[in-house]
């Protein structure tokens, strides 16, 4: 190891962790160019190469790396959250209604297809335009773009580097959910945890809360399917010793390195473009069902992307290409990439919990820089595989629980409902404090499920 591996978690959240876990987050200590440590968050379990919840910074002046298994196969995954200015009493009477109507207009489940149907010349624009390229086709608003990472578009992005795969897979998934863990929530806000944090964020107690968890769909993953294999047979030649070759990597300053990062920003810009046409989608919804309502965007940040950044290294400011594999941005207050409305209270964080607890809203923190490049959690976490999952618990039976509980579910698949159990994960609660007390993030708000769209 070149690094120490740090972890942020508590005694019982680090018990917990699968060995698997230290295993790869050391192995990422020796790729080249790594800086300060090899981190992971307090929701950390077994990814591919890299763990769930892992961060590291590269160095391209010490012949520092990008690797494809550093960001993963659903390229920038991320949240989006919505205020509604709507509340609990606005809402309830019109939970079933709003519940059916968004599980019909919002495509979701397994190779999912929407009606936006896409040229290769629009999918090419949409690669280097992300969410600006959805805005400029009326799917949003310039607001949308101020409350967005990177304003809505990932710089460098080269779809000359994406494969015809790629953008085949991508020609009618624009506006789509996806399955696994993505969905759509509607949410309400059960407790604030900073009085000051939440008023500049927007937030209040009983306030109505939409977000949206989904990535890149399926040109995501191939761009990783394309990219892997490549790096794994140029290593060698590139003097790279790989500990495993899903930590398939190449130097940034290589062909190979930088054709991946322009596709891989391509990927970027997808999910960009994937959660405004959704947001769009969704606006649309609620003016039919609750027109009284006026959804504007707190915030959106993925969680799955490396970025050339500037961090502070010994003193000296040095720029780094920044890994977050399931792990948010979360930048301090006063960081020159925060809108002015928020620079003062820090970056807004979304933390996905589960359909049946709670999800959370945090800000980043000055502290939060220095400790882990300006990164938090990303959610609960996974506690089992989904197999385990499913040989648990029914589909149906989880619907029913949670209906109970007064939280409707609507899925395309009992199955995926079943591998999506609440069970199967780790308390977002513990999670979350281990965050706020380790100083990677505050808590701002605790966002409570009414009713979930799931793929």
């Amino acid at each position: 190891m070149s690094v120490p591996v740090i972890i942020y978690a508590d005694a019982a959240l680090i018990e917990a962790m699968d060995d698997k876990v230290y295993e790869q987050a050391a192995n990422v200590a020796k790729l080249p160019g790594i800086v300060k440590a090899s981190y992971a968050m307090p929701d950390a379990h077994w990814g591919y190469g890299f763990p769930i919840g892992g961060v590291a910074g590269f160095d391209p002046d010490k012949g520092g790396v990008v690797s494809a298994g550093g960001v993963g196969f659903d390229i920038a995954c991320g949240v989006r959250a919505l205020r509604t200015g709507l509340t609990v009493d606005d809402v309830e009477p019109h939970k079933t209604q709003l519940a059916d109507l968004l599980s019909k207009r919002i495509p979701a489940g397994v190779g999912s297809t929407g009606k936006l149907r896409l040229s290769r010349r629009e999918i090419d624009e949409m690669l280097r335009g992300g969410a600006q390229w959805a805005v400029g086709r009326d799917y949003g608003t310039k607001g949308d773009l101020e409350h967005t990472e990177e304003n809505g578009r990932m710089a460098g992005a080269e779809p000359k580097h994406v494969s015809d795969r790629a953008k085949e897979r991508q020609t009618d998934q624009a506006g789509t959910l996806g399955s696994g863990n993505h969905y759509l929530e509607v949410q309400k806000v059960t407790e604030i945890c900073d009085s000051d944090l939440a008023a500049a964020f927007g937030i209040g107690l009983s306030d109505i809360v939409l977000s949206i968890h989904c990535g890149s769909r399926g040109l995501g993953h191939q761009i990783g399917t394309d990219f892997l294999p490549r790096m794994v047979k140029a290593a060698a030649g590139q003097g790279i010793d790989l500990p495993e070759k899903e930590l398939a990597c190449a130097r940034v300053d290589s062909d190979l390195g930088r054709q991946y990062l322009g596709a891989m920003y391509c990927g970027i810009n997808c999910a960009l473009a994937n959660r405004q046409v959704l947001t769009h989608l969704v606006r649309q919804v609620f003016e039919r069902v609750l027109p009284k309502g006026n959804l504007d965007l707190l915030y959106d940040v993925s969680h799955n992307t490396c970025k050339l950044e500037e961090h502070v290294v010994d003193g000296k400011p040095r720029k780094l290409y920044v890994h977050r594999k399931g792990a948010t941005r979360a930048f301090g207050p006063g960081h020159a990439s925060l809108p002015s409305d928020l620079s003062k209270a820090g970056q807004p964080v979304l933390i996905g919990g589960t359909m049946g607890t709670a999800s959370y809203v945090l800000a980043g923190t000055k502290q939060g820089m220095s400790l882990a490049f300006g990164s938090c959690c990303h959610g609960a976490g996974r506690a089992m595989s989904r197999k385990q999952a499913t040989k648990r618990w029914r589909g149906e039976d989880i619907i029913r629980r949670l209906g109970e509980k007064g939280i409707i579910i609507r899925g395309v698949s009992k199955r995926g409902i079943a591998e999506e159990a609440p069970g199967a994960y780790k308390e977002v609660a513990a999670v979350v404090d281990a965050t706020e007390k380790a100083g990677l993030a505050k808590k701002v708000a605790k966002l409570e499920p009414m009713l979930c769209v799931k793929g």
